[in-house]
């Protein structure tokens, strides 16, 4: 015993004389590490690696120019791109990030003040719709010498308190680097919020700018490369045999396809699932794409801008299973989708908080290993071939309806649905349509036929009026190999339009259809149906009469806008010029706009009920009918236990 001790002494002192070796440490300045950390980031999954960080998107302020600035203008082979709105910085690295299925992402930069809540709107589009962004604010200086800076918001309570701290409740992970070394032990965790699937999202580091550009010796292995395995979380094997009994006594099963599916790239196993069970699936916005458009076991768009098959399955479903969805006010309807009394929820999630929604059976983990491991208890199970025959037809009335509506040319005027079908049609089968806010989203939702996984990015998360033109940038990218359409109204294009210009900088090419309505043509369509008469929603000038707005239509020249950022443009005036115009924007090596004029209220009918409150009295005759059809909606609504 007292010869294993000395032995174990002799040892301890070879240990320590190991420790006492000096760590090998190199000096930089924060922003230097924060860049040189980040460059060196990976994810892997299923074996194949990718490096995370594009490069970083932003603009230079006086607090981020001597810091995050410098240290990017010394790492040219970390790309920087200068957006001219910070939020459409947030909206290029949510796009890249979507079409990367959240494998890839980009920094984001600005100083502080005004360009760093510039991003916050940014940041909530991406913690909501589940994408990864990393956004580096500059921040008031940590010394507190000079308080108070430029664009300092002060407050009499607390000295820490900054503009950043906004994003705070918009955030996955949000910390401010007050030492050189917390940035050590902070960019790990960073690293960890943004490449986990179940908790994805905004990422702020705050960095003030003095700190930023202090130097300090950073060990040297922090700098090495690291590849963050993004893995696939088996469900638990009791739930899993749970729901699979279920499923097997269900007479009327629906599947409800949501982003998740495509996230996790389970849509080739989606599709074996569906065949193997004779399961019909339904698609949310974000899992639009997850099933081809004219599979037989495909319903369509579901909830409130649903399909009337999709919605008929639905209403009637006992089992419904969720994979990869969060179950928004959309996809139920508002809560009156699933109307037997006996339904219930198989969630398949990867996120526990989505998984137990409706208080379903929670399969917890990746979708595709999900659907693969309940495929396999699922043997000799499948719904009657009546069923199956019964979705089929109505995949096809509602294809042929399609068809109906996109050549349904009856005046000079061009309809909405029109343009959609004529960006389909010209549109190749591995192009991609890109929109967000307005009524475009529902009636794209309903009418385009998707071919692949990415054919269909829509941001309705958040429906964040503003998004496209940027995102566009975004998803090019990201897949620079495929044809671009952002659609867009003239309400979200006005709203943000600048960064065209980013584009044509970085000789991104993709195409713009704007669709000019002189108004909101979704919040008027929204104002007509709880009473108001389409108050507030039109561009026209104030009448000196009325005192309204209701006077002659604004006279926008978005031609002239969109040339003046320096993109090709071309005007239709009507279905054959359009067409053409489409053709034309494929053979452009420039980003192109095509502005096209439909009229305001001429929209897409069979849309299902969507809860907004309405005044409860009123002197309109017009609101108290409105009001009395949201009152026999509202008894449709359910709680599921």
């Amino acid at each position: 015993m007292r010869h294993w001790h000395l032995l174990k002494v002799k040892e301890d002192f070879k240990n320590q004389d190991v420790m006492d070796k000096p760590l090998k440490t190199i000096r930089m300045t924060v922003a230097q590490a924060v860049i040189s950390y980040l460059k060196n980031q990976y994810v892997e999954r299923d074996g194949v690696e990718h490096q995370f960080f594009a490069g970083c998107l932003g603009i230079f302020g006086h607090g981020n120019i001597a810091g995050i600035g410098q240290a990017l203008s010394q790492n040219p082979d970390f790309k920087y791109i200068m957006t001219r709105n910070e939020q459409a910085s947030v909206h290029i690295a949510i796009a890249y990030a979507k079409m990367k299925d959240r494998m890839g992402t980009f920094v984001c930069t600005s100083s502080i003040g005004p360009g760093a809540t510039n991003m916050v709107t940014g940041a909530a589009c991406a913690t909501i719709n589940r994408l990864p962004v990393l956004i580096i604010p500059g921040d008031i200086f940590a010394t507190r010498q000079v308080a108070p800076v430029l664009q300092q918001l002060e407050s009499s309570q607390a000295q820490d308190i900054s503009v950043n701290d906004c994003f705070k409740p918009v955030s996955k992970y949000w910390d401010r680097i007050n030492r050189p070394e917390q940035l050590i032990t902070a960019l790990p965790e960073v690293m960890r919020v943004l490449t986990s699937p179940s908790e994805t999202g905004a990422v702020t580091l705050c960095l003030p700018q003095d700190v930023q550009a202090e130097a300090y010796d950073f060990p040297e292995a922090m700098f090495k490369k690291r590849v963050w395995r993004i893995g696939r979380p088996r469900p638990d094997i009791l739930a899993l045999k749970e729901a699979a009994a279920l499923i097997k006594k269900a007479q009327h099963p629906v599947i409800v396809s949501g982003g998740g599916v495509i996230y996790s790239q389970a849509t080739d196993s989606l599709k074996i699932f569906a065949e193997k069970t004779g399961i019909p699936v339904t698609e949310t916005f974000a899992g639009k794409g997850a099933l081809a458009y004219n599979h037989p076991l495909n319903l369509g768009a579901v909830g409130a801008t649903g399909t009337p098959g999709a919605n008929e399955f639905t209403a009637k479903a006992d089992v419904v299973i969720g994979i990869g969805t969060r179950y928004s006010d959309f996809t139920t309807a508002s809560k009156t989708a699933f109307q037997n009394p006996n339904v219930r929820f198989v969630n398949i999630n990867i996120s526990e908080f989505d998984a137990y929604k409706h208080h379903g059976i929670s399969l917890t983990g990746d979708a595709k290993v999900c659907i693969d491991e309940l495929s396999g208890l699922l043997e000799g199970y499948a719904t009657s071939k009546t069923y199956q025959l019964h979705v089929e037809g109505l995949n096809q009335t509602w294809d042929k309806y399609v068809t109906g509506v996109y050549a349904n040319h009856q005046s000079d005027s061009i309809t909405q649905a029109e343009i959609i079908g004529a960006v389909n049609e010209i549109a190749n089968p591995n192009d991609v349509v890109l929109c967000a806010a307005g009524s475009l989203p529902g009636d794209l939702h309903k009418l385009w036929r998707a071919t692949h996984p990415k054919s269909f990015h829509l941001e309705y998360g958040y429906s964040t009026m503003g998004y496209e033109c940027a995102a566009g940038i975004g998803a090019k990218l990201a897949s620079p190999e495929r044809e671009i359409w952002v659609m867009v109204g003239d309400g979200n294009y006005l709203m943000m339009n600048s960064d065209i210009i980013t584009a044509i900088q970085e000789g991104v090419k993709y195409n713009i259809v704007l669709i000019n309505n002189n108004g909101f043509g979704s919040i008027g369509n929204l104002s007509q149906s709880i009473g108001s008469q389409r108050f507030g929603t039109k561009y026209r000038y104030r009448d000196s009469t009325t005192g309204q707005l209701t006077g002659d239509v604004l006279p926008v020249n978005y031609a002239e806008n969109a040339r003046s950022l320096g993109a090709e443009v071309i005007e239709a005036k009507d279905l054959p010029s359009l067409k053409e115009a489409l053709v034309q924007a494929k053979k452009n090596v420039r980003t192109t706009v095509i502005v096209v004029e439909t009229e305001l209220t001429k929209g897409i009918p069979g849309y299902a009920w969507w809860e907004v409150a309405i005044a409860e009295v009123s002197e309109e005759k017009s609101v108290n009918e409105a009001y009395k059809q949201y009152r026999e909606h509202k008894k449709d609504q359910k709680y599921y236990w």
